[in-house]
């Protein structure tokens, strides 16, 4: 009789206990009893990995003054290294002075980027004047010709036409003296604070000025219009007659194209205040150089020191950029 007792007991327990426990896992209290008698589920044990921090890059060397500079005729002068814009050599180098016809490297940047390169353009007297009346130097423009823009630019350029100067100003701005109007405001929005121009060709000594700080960035940004590059770089160039004009053929003033490996370029400058200018420009090694001197006593002397300048530029070592 007790063993029947008690097995009853022991059924109903089991069915209780089948009961409660599901509504015991939905209530707080059911959840921390049932969590008690529950078996023990180990807690992973997380890994820690080790940090290993990424390097920086290296910084990519670059060409470093170092040793004595050669000595140099010009009374001022800027050595820049293009690529990263750092000055590698300064003599007097934001001093203002006449930059005679280095002047003309403002002339050819307005043409090419405010102008219709197609324009043909239709040679007046001024144009001829400009070099008879004072002595400059000349593209032999021919009264009544009509030449296109692009290629009168080679006039501009190689020979250093001062007729070309003003052909280009009176087609594309009505007269010189507002072109010159036009030049000032470029030199201004490229921040060239220390230049200041009174005509096309930079034959004017009063109030016509630059520094070779100026003149080296101008020509950076120049440097980088393709067409103003491709004609700084060429020797010569033949303009073949037509039925519009006479033929010509204009040679560059600047002898370092030829004297010098790598040599790009880019304008020559000479008049009695301004002494003998040069704006020069080349390429070795993957390098890109740009200079500018002002005042040198002779031709020759010009194209000594820019290479020189160019040779000791382009030996310096290359070292990682200090902050």
């Amino acid at each position: 009789m007790v063993r029947r007792i008690t097995g009853i007991f022991l059924l109903v327990l089991a069915i209780s206990i089948a009961i409660i426990t599901p509504v015991l896992a939905f209530t707080p209290v059911g959840t921390s009893l049932l969590g008690q008698f529950a078996p023990a589920v180990p807690t992973p044990t997380a890994t820690l990995v080790p940090f290993t921090p990424t390097p920086p890059p290296s910084p990519t060397p670059i060409l470093t003054p170092r040793g004595q500079p050669p000595a140099i005729d010009a009374s001022e002068a800027i050595l820049l290294d293009a690529d990263t814009g750092r000055i590698l050599l300064d003599i007097h180098g934001e001093t203002p002075r006449p930059m005679a016809s280095t002047t003309k490297i403002m002339t050819a940047l307005i043409a090419i980027q405010a102008a219709d390169l197609n324009q043909v353009i239709t040679i007046h007297q001024d144009a001829i004047n400009e070099v008879l009346l004072n002595g400059g130097s000349s593209a032999r423009l021919v009264v009544g010709d009509k030449i296109v823009l692009k290629d009168l630019l080679y006039g501009l350029l190689l020979p250093s036409g001062d007729d070309a100067a003003v052909a280009i100003a009176d087609a594309i701005s009505g007269s010189t003296s507002n072109f010159t109007h036009t030049m000032n405001l470029l030199a201004y929005r490229l921040r060239l604070f220390q230049t200041h121009y009174m005509d096309p060709d930079g034959l004017s000594s009063i109030n016509h000025y630059s520094t070779p700080y100026d003149l080296v960035r101008l020509a950076r940004y120049a440097m980088s219009v393709p067409l103003f590059a491709q004609i700084v770089k060429t020797q010569s160039y033949t303009l073949p007659a037509t039925a519009a004009h006479h033929s010509y053929i204009w040679k560059t003033t600047n002898q370092l194209l030829a004297s010098y490996t790598g040599s790009t370029g880019i304008k020559t400058g000479t008049t009695g205040p301004a002494g003998y200018c040069l704006v020069f420009s080349a390429t070795r090694a993957g390098h890109h150089l740009i200079g500018a001197l002002l005042n040198a006593h002779t031709e020759e002397q010009r194209f000594h020191d820019a290479r020189a300048l160019l040779t000791w530029g382009f030996a310096l070592p290359l070292l990682p950029p200090t902050p």
